[in-house]
């Protein structure tokens, strides 16, 4: 299959309703708030949202009343591209799905999971919200980096991109400086262990200075090591992400 290019890629997992969902969703199960602030803050983050699910359409809150009755106990992050299904086992239709949009929320039920994938619902000129298409998703536990392995490796990527935009010639060198990052903020809830909250926080920003590399003015050979050094520390956020916002999880195990 062929890798779109990387720019794409970078621009999906900076809309980041499923890792929001995934962090108020586990703050919600494990008690540290309670369902309607999390619902609040999801909704916040992309206006009202509905669920699809046996071609019938549920607000989200309901949606997730019912599932917690269904003994629903966990949420997990998935930020595939092509090439890296990273988060996904399965099957290939929840796969093809969560890879086009780039992200998607995993649903832990007792014997089976849930895949929650996001699109823009827009009706008319004034609703905007979120629709949530909901698939059969294997149970087997996505092989994921731990939380410390995440760390480690981002900032080994980091200070590799940070050398390598440094060597290379032309304009727009190096990271935006921190208070241009400072919108990134911190998408974890209440309940994540300090770590992961570091871990996130640092990996929101350099999401944020991904997506404000710029090429212009460089030659093909700038371009292209300037790509490859944004590659390896894009594949190092995507999996700080995921491992900071899965830990509230792995802590429970």
């Amino acid at each position: 299959m062929a890798v779109r290019p990387h720019i794409v890629d970078r621009v999906r997992i900076d809309s980041p309703i499923s890792a929001t969902l995934v962090a108020w969703g586990n703050a919600w199960l494990g008690g540290h708030v309670s369902l309607e602030h999390a619902l609040d803050r999801v909704e916040r983050e992309a206006g009202p949202q509905v669920v699809a699910a046996d071609d019938v359409e549920t607000p989200l809150l309901a949606y997730l009343v019912d599932r917690r009755i269904e003994g629903l106990d966990a949420f997990r992050l998935a930020l595939p591209i092509p090439g890296d299904p990273l988060g996904l086992t399965g099957p290939p239709a929840f796969n093809g799905a969560a890879i086009d949009a780039g992200q998607a929320a995993v649903a832990v039920l007792p014997g089976r999971c849930l895949g929650l994938v996001p699109s823009a619902d827009r009706r008319g000129s004034s609703y905007s919200g979120i629709r949530w298409t909901v698939a059969e998703a294997s149970a087997v536990p996505p092989d994921v980096p731990s939380l410390a392995e995440a760390e480690q490796a981002l900032r080994t990527a980091m200070m590799a991109a940070t050398e390598a935009l440094l060597g290379v010639g032309g304009p727009a060198q190096g990271f935006p400086a921190p208070d241009t990052l400072d919108r990134a903020g911190d998408a974890l809830a209440p309940g994540y262990p300090g770590r992961a909250h570091r871990v996130g926080a640092l990996a929101a920003r350099l999401s944020v200075a991904l997506r404000l590399a710029d090429e212009r003015g460089l030659t093909s050979g700038q371009v292209a090591a300037r790509g490859q050094a944004l590659r390896d520390l894009d594949r190092a956020v995507r999996r700080a992400r995921v491992a900071a916002h899965n830990a509230i999880v792995e802590s429970q195990v």
